[in-house]
C-alpha cells in the first residue's frame, strides 16, 4: 500500500475513535447539567404526573446509556433527533428536527468563518514571511509587538473596544450582526465587519508569528546556509529554500485557528448577536434542549478533528521524513 494513503487511512480511523470517545464525554457531561427539561418547559405548577408523561413522551424517561446508543445509531445515518423545545405542551406538540434548526445557523457561521479566514490567512503568512525576511528591524519588532498585544486580549474585550469606536463613537459600522436569508452581500458584509474584525484580529497573532518562527528557525539549517553561501539573496533564501520545508508546523497553527473560527465563536456571536451555531448553543443550553446542544458541541469536535487530521496529513506529506520511523 501507498504509504502515503497508508497514513491516512490511519489518521482517518484514529479520527472516528476519538469523535466516539468524545461524542461520550458530550452525552455525559450534558446528564450532568443542573435542571430538568420537562420540569422547565411545564413549570412549578406542574404535578409530577405531568412532567412523568411528558419526560415519557420526549425519552427522558430512558436509562441513559439506551438514550446514548438511540443517538448514536442516529447520527450515524444523519438524525440528530428532534427538538425538545419544538415538543409544546403535552401532547400537541410539532416535533421539529435539530437538523432543521441547525443548518441555517451552520450556514452563517461557516460564511462568518470563511470571511474571516480569507482575510487573516494570507495576511499573516505574509506578515510571517516579512518578518523573516527583515528579522530585527523596526518592521519585525512593531509586528512582533502588535500581535502579542492582541494575543494577550480575550475576543470579547476586542469585540467591545471595535464596536465602542467603530460603532457607537464614530458609527461607522452596524453593531448588531443582525443577518437574515433576506440579506444581501453587500448589507451582510457590513453587518459582518465588527464580527469578522474580531476574528481576524484573534487569530491572526498566532500564525504570523508561527510563520515567522519556523522561517527563523529553517534559515540555520545547513541546506540554507549552502544555499547562501551560493550567493542566493535573502527573498530566495526563505521563499524558496525554508518556507517550503515549514509547511507543517504552519499548516499546524492554520488548522488549529481554522478550528477556532467555527468552534470558538460561541463568545463573538453572542457579542454581536450573530444568529450562527454558536449563538443557538447558548441558547439551547439556557433551555436545557439537550438534543440541540448535543448536536452543536459533536459538530465542533468534528470539525476540530477533521481540520487537525488535515493538518497532519499536509505535514507528512510535505515532509517525506515523517513517512519513516526512526
Amino acid at each position: 500500500m501507498n504509504p502515503v494513503l497508508k497514513i491516512v487511512l490511519q489518521r482517518l480511523g484514529l479520527g472516528v475513535l476519538t469523535l466516539i470517545a468524545v461524542s461520550a464525554i458530550i452525552f455525559s457531561a450534558i446528564q450532568m447539567l443542573p435542571g430538568d427539561f420537562a420540569s422547565a418547559i411545564l413549570g412549578q405548577s406542574a404535578t409530577p404526573e405531568t412532567v412523568k408523561a411528558f419526560q415519557h413522551q420526549i425519552g427522558l424517561d430512558k436509562p441513559a446509556p439506551q438514550r446514548y446508543w438511540e443517538w448514536m445509531a442516529g447520527v450515524a445515518h444523519g438524525d440528530f433527533g428532534s427538538s425538545f423545545s419544538s415538543a409544546g405542551s403535552l401532547g400537541g406538540g410539532h416535533d421539529r428536527a435539530v437538523t432543521d434548526i441547525i443548518v441555517p445557523r451552520l450556514k452563517n457561521t461557516l460564511i462568518l468563518a470563511s470571511l474571516a479566514a480569507v482575510i487573516a490567512v494570507p495576511l499573516a503568512l505574509l506578515l510571517g514571511v516579512l518578518a523573516a525576511l527583515y528579522r530585527n528591524s523596526f518592521f519585525d519588532r512593531f509586528v512582533n509587538s502588535f500581535s502579542l498585544a492582541w494575543i494577550s486580549f480575550p475576543e470579547f474585550f476586542i469585540a467591545y473596544i471595535l464596536m465602542l469606536y467603530l460603532s457607537v463613537k464614530f458609527q461607522f459600522l452596524p453593531s448588531l450582526a443582525s443577518v437574515s436569508s433576506d440579506s444581501g452581500i453587500g448589507d451582510y458584509l457590513v453587518k459582518c465587519a465588527l464580527p469578522a474584525m474580531t476574528l481576524v484580529l484573534v487569530t491572526l497573532a498566532h500564525m504570523m508569528r508561527m510563520t515567522r518562527t519556523a522561517l527563523v528557525n529553517l534559515m540555520s539549517t545547513p541546506y540554507v546556509e549552502m544555499a547562501r553561501l551560493k550567493g542566493a539573496s535573502r527573498f530566495r533564501l526563505i521563499c524558496f529554500h525554508a518556507l517550503p520545508n515549514a509547511w507543517a508546523p504552519i499548516a499546524n497553527v492554520i488548522a488549529l485557528n481554522l478550528a477556532y473560527l467555527i468552534v470558538g465563536v460561541v463568545i463573538v456571536e453572542n457579542v454581536f448577536v450573530y444568529p450562527g451555531i454558536g449563538q443557538l448553543m447558548v441558547s439551547a443550553v439556557a433551555s436545557r434542549d439537550i438534543p440541540v446542544v448535543q448536536a452543536c458541541a459533536l459538530i465542533f469536535a468534528a470539525t476540530y478533528i477533521l481540520l487537525n487530521l488535515t493538518a497532519d496529513i499536509i505535514g507528512i506529506v510535505t515532509n517525506p521524513k515523517l513517512l519513516h520511523r526512526r
